[in-house]
Formats: C-alpha cells, structure tokens, sequence
C-alpha cells in the first residue's frame, strides 16, 4: 500500500533520506539535466523517441543510484508525481550548494 504524505514537505523529508550517498545524488542530478534537455529537443523536433529517450536516461540514472548505491526503492515507485517535483527542488539545492554531490 502507498503511504499517503499530508504535504510535500513532509515527502521531501522522507525523500532526502533516501538519498543520502553522494553518488545517487550525482546520477540524480545529471539524469535530470539529460531527461529535461531531451524532453526539450522532443518539443522542438515531435520525435517522440526523444520523449521515450528522455525517460530512460533521466529514470534510468536516477534509479541505478539507488540500486547500486543507496541499496534502496526509487521514491518514484511509490509516489511517482512528488518524487518528480522532489527531483528538481533537490537539483536545485544541489545548484545553491545546499546539498553536497
């Protein structure tokens, strides 16, 4: 059964425990950059191999650090439109050098 969050905040706290090894917070970040340059060449061409491509490299890296790495589920797996968000604030901290790669 899914856990039910009462807000973002509290899934991004559960979330950020989940990635703790610097490496899956690595993968995390470039898989997020390559899956949102090619969901942009997608827009911009309609080739939708590109869309597929951009979520099996973005998942696909994200996912190998916790396989790999944290030795844990993807939160994808379990709420799969938080971990989304929860992606690109987690970039974002990583880019205001709130959070170590």
């Amino acid at each position: 059964m899914t856990k039910q969050y009462s807000s973002f905040s509290e899934f991004y706290q559960e979330y950020m425990q989940a990635h703790q090894h610097p490496m899956c917070r690595r993968l995390h970040f470039i898989g997020t950059i390559l899956g949102a340059f090619f969901f942009v060449i997608f827009i911009l061409s309609w080739n939708f191999a590109w869309l597929v491509f951009a979520f099996i490299v973005g998942y696909g890296l994200a996912w190998s650090g916790h396989f790999f790495f944290e030795k844990n589920e993807p939160m994808s797996f379990r709420n799969p439109f938080y971990s989304f968000i929860a992606d690109w604030v987690m970039l974002k901290d990583l880019c205001a050098g709130k959070l170590k790669f």
